[in-house]
């Protein structure tokens, strides 16, 4: 009897061992990336950092200056930058070197761009301490400039300075931001872009970076944390 059973059991063991066999020869190579439970489990070094953490980091601290780039950071401006693309130079970049393109945009396009909520509630907590906003942008200057007022009305600034239009200015610094940041005495400058973080470096001030939108057309995305900057969380809108 004993003998019999071990018998049905061997060939039991047997059998799933060849099933097993048989289907592990079926796996063919992937053909795509994918991932697997554990890689999900594996997340970037990025020093993550909340509104309500930059706040309670300036606890104790008098008003400051804090600038703010503008495409990507403050406005979701895709549209008009892809207006622009389509009317100047189709399939290339050519039409971000056309004045022509920076006097249309800077005069009025951004009414269409959208605001970043995120923006919104950074400004109005630094307006809250007393702080001073300025806006600094890679931007050219265009004939007329009709973005100090949008964003002025559309992110609630307050004793709103003029924008500053650093895309054509002649500079000793290596970064188009860093004059303006200098002159202003800014302390926190929040950009989407490499070039804000590494602006801030060169003036040597805090930089915190800004979500880029997934869906703007400036690319490639960046590299959040990239530089070991701070990143604010949920900037992406």
């Amino acid at each position: 009897m004993i003998s019999i059973t071990w018998k049905k059991l061997s060939l039991a063991v047997l059998l799933a061992s060849t099933a097993m066999t048989v289907s592990a020869a079926k796996v063919e190579p992937y053909t795509e990336p994918g991932t697997n439970a554990r890689e999900m489990l594996q997340q970037a070094p990025i020093h993550w950092v909340s509104i309500e953490q930059i706040k309670k980091s300036l606890e104790g601290k008098g008003p400051i200056n804090v600038s703010f780039d503008i495409d990507d950071t403050v406005l979701f401006s895709s549209p008009c930058f892809y207006y622009g693309q389509q009317k100047y130079s189709p399939n290339g970049f050519e039409y971000l070197k056309k004045q022509e393109f920076w006097d249309e945009v800077n005069a009025g396009c951004d009414k269409y761009s959208i605001p970043k909520e995120a923006a919104k509630e950074l400004i109005k907590m630094h307006q809250e301490r007393g702080d001073s906003v300025y806006f600094i942008t890679g931007r050219t200057a265009g004939k007329v400039d009709g973005v100090t007022p949008i964003l002025e009305k559309a992110l609630g600034v307050k004793n709103m300075h003029p924008v500053d239009f650093m895309g054509d200015r002649p500079r000793k610094t290596k970064y188009n931001k860093t004059p303006a940041i200098l002159a202003h005495k800014i302390s926190i400058h929040y950009g989407d872009s490499d070039d804000d973080v590494l602006a801030a470096k060169e003036a040597g001030i805090r930089g915190i970076r800004i979500m880029r939108a997934p869906n703007s057309t400036y690319l490639p995305m960046p590299t959040l944390g990239g530089y070991g900057e701070e990143v604010l969380i949920n900037s992406s809108y």
